[in-house]
């Protein structure tokens, strides 16, 4: 076992204090817990991944809405669940998912194998936090679990120096996850650990002199819980640029382009890209009947993990295409169809609408 800080408190003591706390202010009516199955439980420990609870619901409501099962969600076009998933970032986690449930449905016999953490995390997008919750949550047996909210929780109560993500320091902190794991009430535990992080001991300021935990709790007692945990070493984000045609036929509709499966919005649909004006020039040259270029639109700045991608919209108007393009579709801003967009893209196509695009995905007009 990784070598584990001194608990603050035994396993017991923990867990009746959390549960004391969860049974008085803890959410005990999220969508996913009632009715609660392995299917819901996984979609929305997917979309929570580095998006929170309030933003979730409405897309979970609307998800299962249209994909109750996973089988539904299997047999699903892919851009009928990247459509659904506009908005909430992280676009590989919507890919990951359908994935998922087509590798369940051929593997599994149609379900998510529940009743291990080994088997679930040979399925696409699910890692050992993930596989966990959906353990605990949906058959009650005993597994830990380690999301962000967790590692700031129990990384504020015992101190913990340096930044989690460090391969030996999230080795520590697994050990507690475990140790504090009771092998009862494992899903209002699972939830508590994750509430408790997420309501009361908060990244940016923590509910210290209501805490269940202050007595004990050793950033508390050194007067500076806000300095854990660590932050992640900062580096400096480069800057890429891009130029997107937005290109309109005479009836007003914008040519989008799908992008590749994987990598920068995989599987999304976008304005098509340029690094330079000549590429976009040739591109015209050879596609486009009759462009009339306008002057470009003010450049924006769209910030991923990794880089920043600074964005030129060019409009051009046109008569048509020339020859036939199958990676493309003509988009009706005023009657759009179901597909998946990136966010840049969908801001600029709210542009051209007569009225606001809905700001949350939907079905089309």
């Amino acid at each position: 076992m990784a070598d584990m800080p001194a608990p603050c408190l035994t396993a017991e003591e923990f867990q009746r204090r959390l549960l004391t706390w969860f049974d008085q202010y803890g959410r005990h009516d999220l969508p996913w817990q009632s009715p609660r199955s392995a299917y819901r439980v996984w979609v929305s420990e997917i979309m929570l991944q580095q998006t929170q609870v309030t933003t979730v619901i409405p897309y979970f409501k609307r998800f299962m809405a249209r994909f109750p099962t996973l089988e539904a969600l299997a047999n699903a076009p892919q851009d009928d669940v990247l459509h659904l998933w506009t908005g909430l970032g992280y676009y590989a986690r919507a890919r990951n998912l359908h994935k998922a449930a087509q590798v369940a449905l051929e593997d599994h016999d149609g379900e998510l194998p529940a009743d291990s953490i080994e088997a679930l995390m040979t399925l696409p997008g699910i890692g050992r936090s993930t596989a966990g919750a959906i353990v605990a949550q949906s058959s009650g047996q005993q597994a830990a679990i380690l999301d962000g909210n967790v590692k700031r929780s129990l990384t504020r109560l015992h101190a913990v120096s340096g930044w989690p993500g460090k391969p030996a320091i999230e080795r520590s902190l697994w050990a507690l996850a475990e140790y504090y794991t009771p092998d009862t009430r494992l899903a209002d535990y699972t939830q508590a650990i994750m509430d408790f992080g997420a309501t009361l001991c908060k990244r940016g300021k923590p509910d210290c002199l209501i805490c269940p935990f202050n007595d004990v709790c050793r950033a508390y007692a050194q007067g500076e819980p806000q300095r854990f945990p660590e932050s992640k070493p900062k580096k400096t984000l480069p800057t890429r640029e891009t130029i997107m045609l937005m290109l309109r036929d005479r009836q007003g509709r914008v040519w989008l382009e799908q992008r590749p499966p994987s990598g920068l919005w995989g599987g999304l649909w976008s304005l098509p890209q340029f690094e330079r004006h000549g590429e976009l020039n040739d591109w015209l040259a050879d596609h486009v009947v009759s462009p009339e270029r306008h002057a470009p639109l003010p450049s924006f700045t769209h910030t991923f993990s990794h880089f920043r991608l600074s964005i030129t919209p060019q409009p051009v108007n046109c008569d048509r295409l020339s020859g036939v393009r199958e990676d493309g579709v003509w988009y009706d801003v005023n009657d759009p169809p179901a597909l998946g967009l990136a966010a840049p893209v969908k801001s600029l196509l709210s542009q051209l609408a007569t009225f606001t695009l809905d700001p949350t995905p939907g079905p089309s007009r």
